[in-house]
């Protein structure tokens, strides 16, 4: 098994137990698209950012922590603010470092997100409303999304990752379109702008 391959199996373990209030949803019984969405992103990961992170995965399982419900419960507030306050205080805390690192990558990707929404606009509209401000109790941005996953990863990882975008804005790469390019391929298409132009036609 491969490090992403193990990442993926223990994050769906996690996935699987998640609690929803209103009863299991029908993403959680499908596998394959959760495999596509996750592994397109870590596809784009460097290796010191994977090796991080399932260590993060294997600790959380040896201590019975959900990482996935827990990313899903910091989305909350922004998607249900009134709930999230009733039990924020069970969700570990961040520290002031994890917080301002935390908002700095978001404003990067922000700018990655929305620099793909103007090169690539059908395969943007595939995907997660971009701003917070865009959500609502049903529908979460790719921002939130962001943050709520990012709050879930120890400082190490965290670290790691932050320097993983500083090396692609190094680069001049955006690794939006890097991680889309990954979801095209995945879906069987020859790459992202194939993709793109497919949709366009049948739209």
């Amino acid at each position: 098994m491969t490090r992403i391959d193990e990442i993926i199996a223990l994050e769906w373990g996690f996935f699987d137990k998640v609690q929803n209030e209103g009863g299991r949803a029908n993403c959680q019984d499908d596998f394959e698209t959760f495999q596509i969405m996750r592994k397109s992103q870590f596809l784009c990961w460097d290796d010191a950012t994977t090796e991080s992170y399932l260590a993060d995965l294997r600790d959380a399982k040896e201590l019975g922590r959900n990482l996935i419900q827990e990313k899903y419960a910091r989305m909350m507030a922004s998607t249900a603010p009134s709930q999230y306050a009733i039990f924020v205080h069970t969700l570990p805390a961040l520290s002031p470092w994890q917080l301002a690192s935390i908002e700095a990558v978001i404003t990067q990707q922000l700018m990655w997100r929305e620099a793909f929404a103007v090169s690539h606009p059908q395969m943007s509209s595939q995907a997660r409303l971009i701003h917070t401000a865009e959500d609502t109790p049903y529908e979460t941005s790719f921002e939130t999304y962001l943050r709520g996953e990012l709050g879930t990863y120890s400082e190490q990882t965290l670290r790691a990752y932050q320097n993983m975008i500083l090396d692609y804005a190094k680069a001049g790469k955006n690794i939006t379109t890097e991680t889309m390019n990954q979801t095209a391929k995945l879906y069987g298409y020859p790459d992202l702008d194939t993709a793109e132009r497919m949709l366009r036609e049948t739209s």
